[in-house]
């Protein structure tokens, strides 16, 4: 159990737990967690419990709303883990919560997405209109639904530029099936968006530790309902880019894809493209939406360990120590952690910190749904 974090203003108990049983699971986490008049909980989960049995006892267990899905592993103050799950409840008269389950996914609109700012336009309570300080925009959404870029899209256009983060949920690196948590139950083809009405401070953030190379890449053939690419430079996919990194096809790998990632402009500032994986036929399947006609760059990575660092002294500056930092952090920058053997000096910066998270199948920022990047809000109290 982690110890609860307490302010005039905002009440937080962060908890874990690593128990495989989903019954005693939930309830050490119930109990690192519950505390009086609890505005919501955010929690993250691994995949590999049974989700109906877990969906079951959470909804015994919890009566306050819920935030939560299936992770590629879960990140706390004490570090990344597997095979748990970890939150944090909120509790403080300066919060509202506006949950909206978003489900059949694949059905979602721009009208369905005006829906859902028409109802927490008309249901808030702290505010009287849409201010970009008091309201907080969190996505949680099916990992492999291959429907986050249009969905952050619609969701950032409808409520007229307010703060978004959120994560793409995961599966343990299996890549079959990702769920959301909606009323007791895991549900795939889904998200969760929550607006937070608050009149605490907030900051929103994303940052991840690539420059561009020289390397430029022209994606000359895509399926991009699929997120494929077939072409690079009119050449074969994989053959083409594992020749541009100074590689074999046969020796591309999830390691060198991290190490490796294609890079995209937008706005004045890089965002990362990640490739998830060589299919059979040699072709390039993507964690992000991908065209014909795209100009990428090769990126190559600074050091994360100082990139993380200076995020967080730059968040520090502007929101007071006690806070509650939620992370949606690509699995891709944990798989670089371990290869490089880093993985032990970025689990103490975490240790440092008040700390909930996931490492994600993809993340979210305002409008747009990127890779290999760290997004996420800092609440103060």
């Amino acid at each position: 159990m982690l110890q609860p974090l307490v302010s005039d203003r905002l009440k937080i108990r962060v908890g874990r737990s690593i128990v495989k049983n989903e019954t005693d699971a939930v309830a050490e986490f119930y109990q690192s967690v519950q505390q009086p008049d609890t505005a919501a909980v955010i929690f993250f989960c691994s995949s590999r419990y049974n989700l109906n049995r877990l969906g079951e006892e959470l909804a015994q267990r919890f009566t306050c709303p819920l935030i939560g899905c299936t992770t590629a592993g879960e990140i706390s103050s004490l570090g990344y883990q597997e095979g748990g799950i970890v939150g944090v409840s909120l509790s403080s008269s300066e919060v509202r919560i506006h949950r909206h389950t978003i489900s059949p996914l694949s059905e979602f609109s721009m009208s369905k997405a005006q829906a859902i700012a028409s109802s927490v336009r008309a249901n808030l309570s702290l505010i009287t209109e849409f201010k970009k300080q008091n309201l907080l925009g969190f996505m949680l959404i099916d990992g492999l639904s291959m429907l986050e870029d249009s969905t952050i899209a619609s969701l950032y256009n409808c409520f007229q530029g307010v703060s978004i983060v959120g994560g793409s949920s995961g599966d343990d690196q299996d890549f079959k099936k990702t769920y959301i948590y909606d009323n007791g139950c895991f549900i795939s083809n889904a998200a969760v968006f929550t607006i937070f009405e608050t009149t605490l401070p907030f900051l929103t953030f994303n940052t991840q530790h690539f420059q561009p190379t020289d390397m430029k890449v022209v994606i000359t053939g895509a399926d991009p309902k699929r997120r494929i690419i077939t072409e690079i430079n009119g050449e074969p996919a994989g053959v083409e880019y594992a020749r541009i990194i100074g590689k074999r096809e046969d020796q591309l790998t999830s390691s060198l894809f991290s190490e490796n990632p294609l890079l995209l402009r937008i706005g004045g500032q890089w965002h990362v493209r990640s490739i998830s994986k060589i299919n059979p036929d040699g072709t390039l399947t993507m964690f992000s939406a991908i065209e014909e006609g795209l100009v990428l760059t090769i990126g190559k990575g600074l050091d994360i360990i100082k990139n993380f660092i200076d995020q967080v002294r730059r968040l520090e500056e502007k929101i007071p120590k006690n806070n509650i930092f939620i992370l949606c952090d690509c699995i891709w920058r944990k798989l670089e952690c371990e290869s490089f053997g880093k993985l032990p000096e970025m689990n103490d910066l975490f240790k440092e910190l008040n700390i909930v998270g996931f490492s994600t199948y993809g993340e979210q920022f305002n409008s747009i749904h990127v890779n290999q990047t760290l997004t996420g809000v800092v609440i103060g109290g």
